[in-house]
């Protein structure tokens, strides 16, 4: 079968193309921008790539073209597409046609934490000679790839609740039919397609009617916004996680030993309690892999050997991840663009240097926030930073400078990239962390900013 993808260059349809070229379909895609590492990964995979959407790109008729959710009505492919009457579907409904169809799917959902978790479940299949499948919207780093069919029954998905298609607007996850699920937090998110948190709830709800009476749900027991969810109805098995207190009633908790995460110990019902000691800091992280254990377990990875594999778990892109440690200052890269992520994220760090000064270097480059929703929480999810730069795109409709004014005497902002390096590059100095937090390329600020350091 040839398959075409429009907006291939994603990650999620990027991994369908991997997994769809890995079971023997010719494929071919398209995208606006083809860069790498994506473009790479693609190529080696003998995917051929067109760069934009002229139609000429279809004088090799496909059998079917499968369209991702950036693709809108008026794009020259889409309108091809419906003009000609080619088949067409979207990369979920695909997934769960070719892929998913007799697998045990393990999904991690949830406004935050998503990618982590499922790279963590991944990890624990794979450590525990499982070798999963797994679809994820990042790279975890013990993989090297953000896709992969697998040689099992189990496939690990980032079940992700933003749209499918322009012609369906069910969150993508309702095509996933997990039998294990993860639900980590719940907030209002994405308000370029949701008008509120109700709005996200009933996806939500949508979703947990798809999985089977003899599947798990697994979430967090103080998560307000899930609880009203389930409220709605559920048939499933149910296994909460706890918070860092004690005398809970939670199935599973936790107790810190060290106060950055580092090192904690996990504990399922009147279980002895297991300890996990990683790479990985902060509470959100801890509050990941507990969850994470909790789905590995309920297809029979042990707590133990879990959390032995933690040890081995080396992160994901884009998560924290060091790009460089120029003149002694460490510089991260992470994809944090929701207040709470970045709170998380900043205490998370804080807890780890003590002392030592973080600078926070933000870009609020996601549509919501763009929109100005999550304006008003924006200064207190930056506290925890001595320095902040705040990147102020054009045609924003509201003052950063404004926003931000309870931390003004810590705050810098700028419409130019080539400006806020060049100021930190003045003002940092040897011991700091550089936390750069964009969910996209962010004009490859955190090279140039290395380079930068280093030819000072």
């Amino acid at each position: 079968m040839h398959l075409h993808i429009l907006g291939i260059c994603g990650t999620f349809m990027g991994g369908i193309a991997q997994l769809a070229a890995a079971q023997g379909h010719r494929v071919t895609g398209c995208d606006e921008n083809v860069y790498p590492p994506m473009s790479t990964q693609l190529e080696s995979a003998g995917i051929k790539l067109f760069e934009g959407y002229d139609v000429s790109q279809f004088d090799d008729v496909p059998d079917i073209v499968v369209i991702g959710n950036a693709m809108s009505r008026g794009n020259p492919a889409v309108e091809y597409v419906l003009e000609k009457g080619l088949p067409y579907t979207s990369g979920p409904q695909w997934l769960a046609e070719h892929v998913l169809q007799d697998r045990w799917v393990l999904a991690a959902s949830g406004t935050h934490g998503k990618t982590s978790t499922a790279s963590m479940l991944a990890w624990m299949l794979e450590y525990n000679k499982m070798a999963p499948g797994f679809l994820i919207g990042g790279v975890p780093a013990n993989f090297g790839q953000s896709a992969r069919l697998g040689e099992t029954p189990f496939f690990v998905v980032e079940a992700d609740e933003y749209d499918t298609a322009f012609f369906d607007k069910r969150s993508k996850f309702v095509h996933y039919h997990p039998r294990t699920l993860i639900m980590n937090n719940l907030e209002f998110d994405h308000a370029d397609i949701f008008t509120d948190l109700k709005a996200i709830q009933t996806q939500f709800h949508h979703l947990i009617r798809t999985v089977p009476g003899n599947g798990l749900l697994i979430y967090p027991e103080n998560e307000t916004a899930i609880k009203e969810v389930l409220a709605q109805g559920f048939w499933s098995g149910q296994q909460t996680i706890g918070g860092q207190t004690t005398g809970d009633q939670a199935d599973w908790s936790v107790e810190l030993i060290n106060s950055d995460g580092s090192e904690f110990n996990v504990r399922f019902r009147n279980e002895t309690p297991v300890k996990v000691n990683w790479h990985l800091l902060g509470d959100h992280n801890v509050s990941n892999a507990v969850a994470a254990i909790a789905a590995a377990h309920h297809v029979g990875v042990s707590i133990e050997y879990a959390a032995e594999s933690l040890q081995d778990f080396t992160g994901i892109k884009r998560r924290m991840e060091i790009r460089g440690v120029p003149k002694g200052i460490t510089v991260y890269d992470d994809f944090a663009h929701h207040p709470t992520a970045i709170k998380t994220t900043l205490q998370g760090l804080r807890e780890h240097v003590g002392g030592a000064r973080i600078i926070a270097v933000l870009e609020p480059r996601s549509n919501t926030m763009r929109m100005g929703v999550h304006a008003t929480a924006l200064a207190d999810s930056l506290v925890a930073a001595d320095k902040v730069f705040v990147f102020e795109p054009a045609q924003l409709d509201w003052s950063m400078q404004e926003v931000l004014k309870l931390i003004e005497k810590k705050l810098s902002v700028s419409n130019q990239t080539s400006a806020m390096i060049k100021q930190l590059q003045a003002e940092s100095q040897q011991g700091d962390h550089i936390v750069i937090m964009s969910n996209g390329g962010f004009e490859n600020f955190h090279q140039r900013l290395v380079d930068a350091i280093e030819a000072s």
